[in-house]
This record gives C-alpha cells, sequence and structure tokens, in this order.
C-alpha cells in the first residue's frame, strides 16, 4: 500500500460527472511488417498481460480512507482483468483520422470506474491502410506527463532483445479498516512535523518575489481575472477529440529563426489559432487569455506513477493581429511566467496539497466557476511534452504515431496537449459538446498560424510532409 500524494488526490477530488480526469494516449501502429503474424485483439491482450509486471500503475487500486480522515491510498497489486481493461473497437468507414478522432471522443465521453484500476485500453481496428491504433484512457492521479511517457515507453519494445524479468508479480491482500486509519493517523503526524519546513520553504518563496527588481505583467498578478471566453462555461459529459502533425524540424527550424524556443512557438500558434476561433464565436479577441502550462519538476525517466508538475499561468496574446508581434509577446510573457513560477518556488502548490482535507478539497473545485460556469482562474490549459526520440513497437509491430491530451477542466471546455515523437509535433484538442461542433476547426486554425508565422518570417510556406503520418 501507497498513499496518493496531495497533489495526486487533489486530480481525484477535482473529478464530477462531466468533469472527466482521465488523460488520454493514442497510438497509431503499422502491422504491414509482421510476416504474416496475427495481431488481433487476443495478441494484443497477451502482451499487455506479459508487462504488467512492468506497468507498475496499471496493477493499482484506490482504496478510500475511513470518514475520509485522509488522502486515498493505492493497493499496488491487485488482480487485473485483462479483458475488462483491454477492450476491441472499430472505427466507421473509410478508417481515415476524423473517424479515429470521432472514436475517441465518444471513448473519452465515459469516466472510469473507481472500484476497478483506473485504466482502459482500446484495440480499434478499421483504420485505412490496415493499421490499427491503441488508445489509452489513464486517470491523471495515476501520472503526469512525464509519467505517462515513461509508462509508455515501457509498454513498447523499445530496444530489441527479450525481457529479462520474470514476468509475474504477486497480488497484495485488501487492507482491513483498521489498517487504513492507523496508517492515515500516523501519516498525519508526519505531516505535522514536516510542516515547519513547508512554511520555510513558503516564506522563501514569498521572499524573493519581494526582493525581486522586475515588474511583472497584470494578468500574472493575483488574482487571475481571465476574460469571458466562448470556451469557458459549465462543462457538459459529451467529448470531441482532434488532432492534426506539424514535422518538428519545421518548428525547431521557425522557432531558431525567431530566437525562441519550441514551447514558445507552441503557445503562439496556439494563440493564432485561438483568436481566430474567438473572432468568430465571441465577435472580438481585444483580451489576451489565461492558460495554465504545466511544468514537471521530477524528469526522472524511471517514474512511471504520479504528478510532479505545477500549473504555470501564461498570457496567450491572442489580442494581437500580428503574427511575429504574436510570437515575441509570447516569447516575452512565458519569461515573466517562468520567473514567477521559479521565485515563488515550483513545488509549492504540490507541497501544501498534502494538506487538503479532502472533503473540503472536493468543495473547493465547485468555487472554480463563476455563477455563470467560467472558471475563475484560467481559460484553458495548455500542454507541450517531450515524447520518445525514437520509435516503439507493440507486439513487433511499429508505432508510428503518438498523440495525448490532458482532461478538461472546470469551466474550461477546451484543452490543448502537443506531444512530440521522434520527428514529429502532434497536436491533440480535447472538447465538450458544447464549446465546438467540431475541434478539428481548431486543429485545423493552429496548422494555419503556423503558416501565417513562417510566411510573416519570410520563411518557406511548403511544411514537411511526415511520411507516416495518418491520412486524413
Amino acid at each position: 500500500m501507497k498513499r496518493l500524494s496531495g497533489w495526486d488526490a487533489v486530480l481525484l477530488y477535482s473529478e464530477t460527472p462531466t468533469v472527466h480526469m482521465h488523460t488520454l494516449k493514442l497510438a497509431v501502429i503499422e502491422i504491414g511488417d509482421l510476416e504474416g503474424r496475427k495481431f488481433g485483439i487476443d495478441e494484443f491482450r497477451d502482451v499487455i498481460a506479459a508487462r504488467l509486471h512492468k506497468l507498475d500503475p496499471f496493477r493499482y487500486q484506490l482504496v478510500d480512507i475511513p470518514l475520509k480522515m485522509h488522502h486515498p491510498m493505492w493497493r499496488e497489486n491487485c488482480e487485473v482483468d485483462i479483458e475488462y481493461h483491454v477492450r476491441p473497437y472499430r472505427v466507421d468507414s473509410p478508417g481515415g483520422r476524423r473517424q479515429l478522432d470521432d472514436a475517441v471522443g465518444r471513448i473519452a465521453s465515459t469516466p472510469l470506474d473507481r472500484s476497478k484500476p483506473l485504466w482502459e485500453m482500446y484495440f480499434i481496428e478499421g483504420l485505412a491502410n490496415g493499421r490499427i491504433a491503441v488508445l489509452g484512457k489513464i486517470h491523471h492521479a495515476l501520472a503526469d506527463g512525464v509519467a505517462s511517457a515513461n509508462l509508455l515507453a515501457r509498454g513498447m519494445d523499445l530496444q530489441d532483445g527479450p525481457a529479462s524479468e520474470d514476468a509475474t508479480y504477486t497480488t497484495d491482500p485488501a487492507p482491513s479498516t483498521g489498517e487504513l486509519v492507523r496508517s492515515a493517523f500516523a501519516d498525519h503526524m508526519r505531516h505535522i512535523g514536516r510542516l515547519p519546513g513547508v512554511m520555510r520553504y513558503t516564506a522563501q518563496g514569498i521572499g524573493r518575489v519581494r526582493k525581486s527588481s522586475k515588474k511583472f505583467s497584470s494578468e500574472l498578478t493575483r488574482p487571475f481575472t481571465p476574460p469571458p471566453s466562448f470556451m469557458n462555461h459549465r462543462v457538459d459529459a459529451q467529448r470531441r477529440f482532434a488532432t492534426a502533425t506539424l514535422a518538428l524540424a519545421d518548428v525547431k527550424q521557425t522557432a531558431k529563426h525567431l530566437g525562441v524556443t519550441i514551447n514558445d512557438m507552441v503557445l503562439a500558434i496556439s494563440a493564432g489559432a485561438l483568436r481566430k476561433l474567438s473572432l468568430k464565436y465571441d465577435g472580438h479577441a481585444d483580451h489576451p487569455l489565461l492558460a495554465s502550462v504545466p511544468v514537471s519538476f521530477d524528469f526522472s525517466r524511471d517514474r512511471v506513477s504520479g504528478n510532479y508538475f505545477t500549473g504555470v499561468m501564461m498570457v496567450v496574446p491572442i489580442e494581437l493581429e500580428d503574427p511575429l508581434q504574436r510570437v515575441q509577446a509570447t516569447h516575452d510573457a512565458a519569461v515573466d511566467a517562468k520567473e514567477t513560477h521559479h521565485l515563488m518556488g515550483p513545488e509549492l502548490v504540490s507541497r501544501w496539497s498534502a494538506y487538503f482535507p479532502p472533503a473540503a478539497a472536493e468543495k473547493l473545485f465547485g468555487w472554480l466557476a463563476d455563477k455563470d460556469g467560467q472558471n475563475k482562474v484560467l481559460n484553458l490549459p495548455i500542454s507541450n511534452v517531450p515524447g520518445p526520440r525514437e520509435y516503439g513497437r507493440v507486439g513487433g509491430a511499429l508505432v508510428t504515431e503518438i498523440y495525448s491530451v490532458g482532461p478538461l477542466t472546470t469551466g474550461s471546455g477546451l484543452n490543448i496537449t502537443v506531444w512530440s515523437y521522434v520527428d514529429q509535433l502532434n497536436i491533440s484538442v480535447l472538447s465538450d459538446g458544447a464549446t465546438l461542433a467540431d475541434p478539428h476547426e481548431l486543429t485545423d486554425a493552429m496548422i494555419e498560424a503556423f503558416v501565417e508565422i513562417r510566411r510573416a518570417a519570410g520563411l518557406s510556406e511548403e511544411l514537411t510532409v511526415i511520411a507516416k503520418a495518418m491520412a486524413q
């Protein structure tokens, strides 16, 4: 048994019947090079069953504490019903990108069952060109972006040769009520002992901010005041999903030419696309948006579970018409936000989250939305996560593309997540049913925004075609 960290538990407490806190990982797989060997749902289930000993979070089962007197615990080694967790699915004809994206949206629209390990995996058939896809639906309480990338690498054959480990594990017995209560009490005592250190860490951060000579933008000072937007309202239970792919080389070339980072480029591309949609749906784009950008503070390649990140608030300058001004403003805003983040201390929220009482924390997320359902803190989350740098295989079949997206949050009907994989920068957009009738409108706008930036920078508007990318 091990206890969820405060940050892991917060990602449980923030879940509601319409705000599902699972993340999605989508892999497109080429099975044409298997030399006649069959690779269907049964074979895929065998692959996952043989790797459960390496996929630790897939064996975790949530255990609540009596009377909610502390954060829940993970029973670390439970029995896993492979037929329940690994499911077959077939996309509509003709099996292109849009049909796959539609299927992912339907699958994402239902929450995970908390009485079972908090993951599902879908073996998706019917894709064009004889391809298949695998969709992992994993609760955010299990893993953040870095841990998910490491978990994904463990699930793929990134190195040739047979596994040397024993592919078995021993299940743990379910804990008794007395054990849970005693463990909760002991853990509370440990946290009380750590409280002076947490307060000292907080005071040091406040002191650094006070001593800093830098003047931060008004959007990054509390209280945050995100402007009203078409994306901010009471989120419904429906999910819609869309993807697009850029060549990583094109993005790197553009970033280098403009003297900014790839993260800056992702935010600037998002700003251009959100400006277009704001003009269409709100009738104006007069004020910058506020985005929460996850930043990890544990990049260990061995970590496959837990959440070690914080959300850095960044300005998204949709009010600027000129694309190069947007790029520069995004870069400047990111520098400001990161400096604020480091001055305050990257682990500030994570450390204090250990002291959030479960019942009170669950009610807190009702406060995050105002009477109209608008999120009081942010407009949307935007993530950029580095994925594997070499092609992986599942059961010997080549993984040609990987997409990832995080959950929606209270009062925010959009999530943009960018996940790099080998030579690709893969864009994923998740929306609820009320925000966009077709989220491909946003992914298309992001590609157009990137072309617009390259045109303004004097670079070629012809984008590199990724040969392995899925057909539209």
